[in-house]
């Protein structure tokens, strides 16, 4: 039987430098063009078959087994932030302003190197795995693309394994926990029209500005009375605009922000009663409510059967590492949710933090870094999960 961790350990010099070379030439989503052929490359070195411009510039390879049996989607994310780098690190970005400040870096190369692990076993495997490196994870649509070329289809995926490094927990901490993990996320506009005035003589004017304010204080009694409280949602009212006058009252004002959920039933309670508070506050004082929704990702659920099998991976392979089977739960989105939608699957995360080190700033900040000791884990993680799913 393959000792996954040894092998993996064997090629941490090429994870390694892969991750800090597409840490130092980071692409926002849908312009991972130096990315997504730097990838392309090294799976045709593999012989494998590759095709390239997949929901704009994703890429997807196939490792074929030796016998038939089922498809397993394995997925990483390649975009960039636009943050500007504070770590100081040499390898810190060269492009001002964008930054791999969530670890999608860290992910193109563990599963660069979790196809190298694949592909020298490819003879032992039943079934096949397809290798699908996503653009434009970050609010973009880059799993939607994906899945509008048909990611999941020729041959059928039958089940999916993602992963993410994990910054709020250290080397050693692995989160495989069946159920909900990652919240459902949308997005929300409000224009709150009224009629704009003087301010010293507000009686004429209908002020857009006090509905707006009424509005963000109401909006937080839909998570403090409405939802159950063993359910989790946030309603957040994250920017509002109006004004350009300390003495004019605009005729308008705009506020924008987020809502997360995990259930479906929630979900739909809060939108509800989200539109029947802005319009009824805004209505009742005299002005006129337009709100748009964006669903940005569904809620991201691991199959249980899928995470059972990965505990199992994990403490044989890994028996040092803490499994963590309740967590984490986060409110933050994945859009891996949309794939995950349609097929069962796991969803992984590998703790990458060190304190020692200073390595544990919080994903999309600036100074974000990992401890590169996770890369080993985590491809060994995913490349002996992949194994045990196909034989099952």
């Amino acid at each position: 039987m393959t000792d996954f961790y040894a092998e993996a350990q064997k090629l941490f010099a090429y994870t390694q430098a892969m991750r800090r070379d597409f840490h130092k030439h980071p692409e926002l989503g849908h312009q991972e063009v130096r990315t997504a052929g730097i990838v392309a490359k090294e799976l045709q070195a593999l012989g494998l078959e590759v095709t390239t411009g997949v929901g704009k510039t994703g890429v997807v390879a196939m490792i074929e087994g030796a016998r038939p049996g089922p498809t397993l989607l394995l997925r990483a994310d390649m975009d960039a932030l636009p943050i500007l780098e504070q770590t100081g690190v040499e390898y810190a970005s060269q492009t001002p302003g964008v930054m791999h400040a969530c670890g999608h870096d860290a992910h193109t190369a563990v599963l660069l190197t979790v196809a190298k692990l694949l592909n020298c076993i490819r003879g032992e495997l039943p079934g096949s795995v397809k290798l699908v490196f996503q653009p434009a994870e970050e609010g973009m649509g880059g799993a939607e693309g994906m899945l509008d070329d048909g990611v999941l289809e020729n041959p059928k995926v039958d089940v999916t394994l993602g992963l993410h490094v994990w910054n709020e927990q250290p080397v050693g901490w692995l989160g495989l926990a069946a159920g909900p993990t990652m919240a459902g996320t949308e997005i929300f506009k409000v224009r709150i029209t009224g009629k704009g005035g003087h301010g010293a003589i507000p009686n004429l004017a209908v002020d857009p500005i006090l509905a707006g304010a009424q509005v963000v204080s109401a909006l937080q009694s839909i998570v403090s009375r409405n939802t159950p409280p063993l359910k989790g949602a946030v309603v957040s009212v994250t920017t509002f605009h109006g004004g350009e006058a300390f003495n004019v009252i605009p005729p308008q004002v705009e506020l924008t922000g987020t809502i997360r959920t995990f259930d479906l039933a929630v979900r739909e309670m809060v939108l509800r009663r989200f539109d029947e508070i802005v319009n009824g506050v805004a209505g009742g004082l005299g002005c006129i409510a337009e709100i748009e929704h964006t669903r940005m990702t569904p809620a991201l659920i691991n199959d249980a059967h899928t995470t059972q099998v990965a505990q199992e991976v994990a403490r044989r392979i890994l028996p040092d590492c803490y499994i963590d089977s309740t967590g984490p739960f986060t409110m933050g989105g994945e859009d891996f949710a949309f794939i995950m939608e349609k097929v069962p699957g796991l969803f992984m995360f590998v703790g990458s933090a060190n304190p020692a080190k200073g390595l544990d700033y919080g994903h999309h900040h600036p100074k974000f870094d990992i401890d590169e000791a996770s890369l080993p884990r985590a491809a060994a993680l995913m490349a002996a999960t992949a194994v045990e799913l196909l034989k099952r």
